[in-house]
C-alpha cells in the first residue's frame, strides 16, 4: 500500500507526486492492478487495444475486482473511434455486472493527466463524494445497531463513525472495540456477532 501521493505505473512501479513532480520507483509484484493510487483505490487500465482484441479483458476484469475487493476499484478505458463501438458492451460489463467505476479517456496523455489529478485531488475533500460516515449515520443503522446489547445512541454513532461499514462493524476483534465503547460492550459486540447463542 502506498501513501496518497504516490500512484504505480502498469505493472512494474509506482510514482511519487509530493511535491508535484512525478518520480517513478520500480515495483515488481502489483499482481492484476495497473496503479496504486493509495491504499484506498486502484486502478486497472484498458487500452484501445485490449478493448478491439476481444474478450480477453473481462477475465482480467473479473481478476482484478476479485483481487481488491477491500479497495475501490477503477478502471480507465481508451474510449477512441476505433474502440468507440465496443466500449457500450464494455461499460455494461464493467459497471452493472462487476460494480466497479468507468472512467473513459481518449488517449495515454489523457489517462496520465487524469491519473495525476486523482493522485493530487485525494489529499483535498471533494464536496461531490458522498461521505460513507454520513450514510451509516441513517437513522435506520443508527437503530439496528442499538440493538445490540449494551449499545445506546451515543456508542452507536461512536462505533458507525469509527467503522467504514456495517460489514467491519461485525468482523471487528474485542480489542479493536475497546477503545471506542469500553472493554464490557466491546465484550457485549463481540459475543452478539460472533457468539449468537451466547
Amino acid at each position: 500500500m502506498f501513501s496518497s501521493g504516490t500512484f504505480a505505473v502498469p505493472g512494474y512501479s509506482r510514482m511519487n507526486t509530493g511535491t508535484g513532480n512525478v518520480k517513478t520507483i520500480f515495483e515488481e509484484e502489483l499482481g492484476v492492478v495497473d496503479f496504486h493510487l493509495s491504499n484506498k483505490s486502484c486502478i486497472l487500465y484498458v487500452s484501445e487495444t485490449d478493448i478491439v482484441a476481444g474478450n480477453n479483458y473481462k477475465r482480467k476484469l473479473v481478476r482484478f475486482r476479485n483481487a481488491n475487493s477491500s479497495l475501490q476499484g477503477i478502471v480507465v478505458v481508451e474510449k477512441t473511434r476505433l474502440s468507440e463501438q465496443y466500449f457500450p458492451a464494455m461499460q455494461k460489463f464493467v459497471v452493472f455486472e462487476l460494480g466497479l467505476t468507468l472512467l473513459p479517456v481518449a488517449s495515454q496523455l489523457e489517462a496520465s493527466q487524469l491519473l495525476t489529478q486523482i493522485v493530487h485531488g485525494e489529499s483535498k475533500d471533494n464536496p461531490f463524494r458522498r461521505k460513507s460516515v454520513s450514510r451509516l449515520l441513517d437513522p435506520l443503522v443508527m437503530s439496528l445497531v442499538q440493538q445490540i446489547p449494551g449499545v445506546g445512541k451515543v456508542k452507536a454513532r461512536a462505533l458507525l463513525q469509527h467503522f467504514c461499514s456495517i460489514h467491519q462493524l461485525c468482523s471487528a476483534e474485542t480489542h479493536e472495540l475497546e477503545p471506542i465503547v469500553g472493554q464490557a460492550t466491546a465484550q457485549s459486540i463481540s459475543n452478539f456477532f460472533h457468539n449468537p447463542l451466547v
